[in-house]
């Protein structure tokens, strides 16, 4: 029997979304990603207690300030684990840039380089590396200086039309729309929870934005992420790249494959439009009620989990 999974790889690319390193090795994705919550629930698992140790030990001999010293013991934790996922899949590991600084390009581009400096220091290359950043205004500013040096970025926590062309305008490496928080949001608002995935506004803004590349002939990698359940993940099938955790990716293991779904080959056919400006930028991101209060909840929860683990390595 063909599994869903294996269907899945067949037409997409499989990105493990979890800092597991252990659930990493069992599913042998080809890229992985964290992001603060995941790097949060690694730290309180006793298998990592060693890189804590180790992230905590560095960043109080570089600094001697109590909250920088914080701040590289977060960073220096991330690159570990992610130095460690890097060892283990042959794509990317998606390594995400402090969600504090979601409304300040400079202290971004800062951020990114100090965690790509990071990962030189363990010997792992800037070509495995995804640099992480929400998709404010300032992070796609942020992302189009980097992706110009060389720096490939993942723009996350994306809900609007909004972003996801203004992504495309900055020509970065790979946007992270997020599927299953469309879904809480609508559900929250009143929306029936659908039994047709086709009918799953997350499944149908991800499914808009990569047409919407395909046609206009954008570069910039669709990886559909924030998952529910497996329906909405094989209604995505054909997407460019998928991020699941791996508790779906076990269940997709144990299904049987579902021909029903795939994405159409789409042929650039029309002109790419003008770029958005800064202004018409938030004007159409407002008009989204949804995308807005999503991104902002977004950045708020992460900085909560960035806060918790800081909390952590004082409490070592």
């Amino acid at each position: 029997m063909t599994s869903a999974l294996d269907r899945l790889k067949a037409h997409s690319s499989i990105v493990a979304d979890t800092g597991d390193i252990e659930a990493i090795r069992k599913l042998q994705p080809e890229d992985a990603t964290t992001n603060p919550s995941l790097l949060l629930k690694a730290a309180e698992m006793p298998a990592y207690a060693a890189y804590l140790d180790k992230a905590w030990t560095y960043a109080k001999s570089e600094e001697s300030d109590a909250i920088k010293q914080l701040e590289l013991a977060c960073d220096y934790f991330a690159v570990l684990l992610g130095k460690e996922i890097a060892d283990i899949v042959p794509g990317y590991i998606s390594t995400e840039v402090d969600a504090r600084l979601s409304f300040n390009t400079e202290a971004t581009i800062a951020k990114a380089k100090q965690l790509l400096a990071l990962y030189k220091l363990e010997g792992v290359s800037k070509d495995k590396i995804l640099i992480k950043i929400a998709s404010t205004w300032e992070g796609i500013k942020a992302a189009e200086a980097l992706e110009k040096e060389g720096v490939k970025c993942n723009l996350t926590l994306l809900f609007s039309e909004a972003q996801a062309r203004a992504c495309a305008d900055a020509n970065v490496f790979l946007i992270s729309p997020f599927v299953g928080r469309i879904l809480d949001w609508h559900v929250k608002n009143g929306l029936a929870k659908p039994t047709d995935p086709l009918q799953d506004p997350g499944v149908q803004s991800v499914r808009s934005i990569y047409e919407f590349y395909k046609r206009h002939g954008y570069k910039t990698v669709v990886m559909g992420a924030s998952f529910r359940n497996t329906g909405e993940i094989v209604a995505l099938t054909g997407c460019d790249k998928l991020t699941i955790s791996p508790q779906l990716l076990e269940e997709l293991a144990e299904m049987p494959a579902d021909d029903s779904f795939l994405l159409e080959t789409i042929e650039a056919t029309e002109a790419k439009p003008a770029p958005l400006t800064e202004a018409e930028f938030r004007w159409l991101h407002n008009q989204d009620a949804m995308a807005t209060e999503k991104l902002a909840e977004g950045i708020r929860a992460f900085a909560e989990a960035q806060e918790t683990l800081e909390a952590r390595f004082k409490a070592l």
